[in-house]
């Protein structure tokens, strides 16, 4: 990732890191009587007032230097005062904020005091699960097989060992493939920690689940004589090509994709596309 304003400013609500500022809401909207009296803000719907075109979006990320990004739709936000912006930048999906005035981009989180929920997080993996992926053109002679090699349903996995949350979903699947004998997991690796790429070099080569499952473990994974074969770089390069920032990563059959953890039954629903 490199370290200039575009991605420290943009990309970081991409990968959902959301390491900007912090706005709260707490889920209620009251004038007072003496904004009542005053015509403006407050008093009328937002819309009838303001507007923001893509046009003028653009040229704000043309002056930050970012002028790929893709506008996807304009509305606004749960926060009065801000446009909540949807953008697409190589693939990958998120959210920006700009202030009514035009002068202010803000990156960050939006967090509902009523409801103890992230707004932000929720809408960009929505987002991320509306895009779609070409399935073909993600090479899975090396993947890992989960289940039965010739099911119908084939979903491809983007892992590492050392995310706690693959190790949950790592479980998950094996109920998956325990309950459904039509559904298996192609897994592919998307090494975001320097210290298990060694180990994902043993666990490809050798196309081993036992050597996966030790990883997830914490337990010692032998380096193998062939993981010198295995390039690391090839594996990123891949995963930022599909817009794939995070693990774990599923790519449903249809393209469809799925960010993060879900359990078992939950995920059997996303698989055959009724969630």
């Amino acid at each position: 990732m490199k370290p200039n304003l575009r991605y420290a400013m943009l990309i970081s609500i991409i990968v959902a890191a959301f390491l900007g500022s912090w706005l709260i809401i707490t889920g209620k909207s009251e004038v007072n009587a003496k904004d009542a009296s005053v015509e403006g803000c407050g008093v009328k719907n937002c819309k009838e007032c303001h507007a923001l075109s893509k046009q003028e979006v653009e040229g704000v990320f043309k002056k930050l230097n970012s002028p790929q990004l893709k506008v996807l739709n304009i509305q606004m936000s749960p926060v009065k005062g801000l446009w909540e912006i949807s953008i697409e930048d190589n693939g990958q999906r998120g959210l920006i904020y700009i202030d009514f005035s035009k002068e202010f981009l803000v990156s960050g989180s939006i967090i509902s005091v009523a409801g103890g929920t992230n707004v932000t997080q929720e809408k960009a993996e929505e987002l991320e699960r509306e895009r779609k992926v070409d399935v073909s053109k993600i090479p899975v002679g090396d993947a890992l097989v989960m289940g039965d090699k010739n099911a119908a349903k084939k979903v491809i996995l983007f892992t590492d060992p050392g995310c706690p949350y693959c190790v949950k979903l790592h479980q998950e699947m094996k109920v998956v493939i325990e309950k459904r004998k039509d559904i298996a997991f192609l897994i592919k690796f998307n090494p975001i920690k320097i210290d298990t790429q060694e180990q994902i070099k043993s666990i490809v080569c050798s196309k081993s689940l036992k050597m996966l499952d030790d990883a997830y473990a914490k337990k010692q994974v032998p380096i193998a004589d062939c993981a010198k074969t295995v390039d690391i770089k090839k594996m990123t390069d891949l995963a930022k090509s599909l817009g794939i920032r995070a693990v774990p990563t599923l790519i449903m059959p249809d393209g469809r994709v799925q960010p993060g953890y879900l359990p078992a039954d939950q995920l059997i629903s996303v698989i055959d596309g009724k969630k």
